[in-house]
């Protein structure tokens, strides 16, 4: 009964899309899956990024309000530009917040698209709205205690938040935008922009505040990294050896790892002769590596192997392990 109620909407939408095409009987069964698909498919995604954002809001406002703002410490970025002024003229960090990332709101929407700048103001203001209505007490005056864990509460909204397809702080869209006219990376361009907030906190408050800030901010970015990325940190594994066909099964058997197998060519010698190989790519986590390198050895101790970093992976066979082959 449900099935037909939405294979009727789907119908519908889909005779209003293309009214000038032809009656809604012309669309045939697949293409009314498909639409019921890419309907569910938004649904969801739509409802995952507001519950992100909606936990990263909070999780940074109880770090603000708990741990930072009563202690007088600040982050880097800006968060801290507004912790900062905050803390010398007294003006409401909520109302802060929401105008220093006015202008950064405006150049992610010229960097990046609408979409990111849309939901950067939805965030930004949820989070505005959050420190002004909501009292949350405050947890300790320790301030190793107030560095470590504001910085971990800050930095897991922001990463929830980007999460969910928007930030609640700016500096990264400065940051983006300087590389691109400076010529400088992303790292860089946040390194000189956090500098230059810890030298004025040091001006303004003092060298011990500045000092517990910075350590703020790398608690911040460390969970930041880790929320963002996840705790598997997944590593690409190219292969290259004589005996392809034995590691190949391996993978998929042993491990139950998918492969990309590439056509390649090889070349040694004075002559620069060339022979054809093929090369095995596959993506394993951070805990299989040495289970790899080990299968690796047994089969082919001089195969040659590269490895690099990455962030995160999509579909295939690794969040997801295969039952047989």
């Amino acid at each position: 009964m449900k099935s037909t109620w939405k294979r009727r909407v789907i119908k519908a939408l889909l005779a209003q899309k293309f009214k000038n095409s032809g009656p809604i009987s012309k669309y045939t069964s697949n293409d009314v899956s498909m639409q019921i698909n890419r309907f569910r498919v938004s649904v969801l995604s739509t409802t995952k990024d507001i519950f992100l954002i909606a936990l990263g809001v909070i999780s940074a406002a109880f770090g603000l309000e708990s741990f930072l703002l009563p202690n007088m410490f600040i982050d880097g970025g800006v968060t801290g530009i507004s912790l900062l002024v905050s803390e010398i003229t007294s003006i409401p960090l909520s109302i802060l917040i929401l105008l220093i990332n006015i202008p950064f709101i405006l150049l992610g929407l010229k960097v990046i698209g609408k979409r990111f700048a849309i939901r950067t103001t939805i965030a930004i203001s949820a989070l505005a709205i959050t420190l002004f209505t909501i009292p949350f007490p405050e947890v300790t005056q320790d301030k190793l205690l107030v560095s470590v864990f504001g910085g971990f509460f800050l930095g897991a909204g922001i990463g929830l938040s980007v999460r969910g397809g928007g930030v609640l702080d700016g500096t990264e869209v400065l940051a983006i935008f300087m590389s691109k006219k400076l010529g400088t990376t992303v790292g860089d361009a946040i390194t000189i922009i956090n500098v230059v907030i810890f030298l004025a906190a040091a001006y303004f408050l003092s060298v011990e505040t500045a000092l517990y800030s910075m350590l703020t901010y790398l608690s911040a970015s460390k969970t930041l990294d880790f929320v963002i990325e996840g705790i598997e940190e997944y590593t690409g594994v190219t292969i290259i050896s004589e005996h392809n066909e034995e590691i190949i099964t391996m993978i998929t058997h042993k491990m139950r790892r998918g492969i990309t197998i590439y056509q390649g060519k090889q070349g040694y010698g004075n002559q620069g002769h060339m022979d054809q190989i093929d090369i095995v790519y596959t993506v394993i986590t951070r805990l299989e590596i040495s289970k790899l390198n080990n299968e690796i050895e047994k089969i082919d101790p001089n195969a040659f192997v590269i490895m690099h970093s990455i962030n995160d992976t999509r579909g295939g066979m690794i969040k997801k392990r295969s039952i047989g082959y």
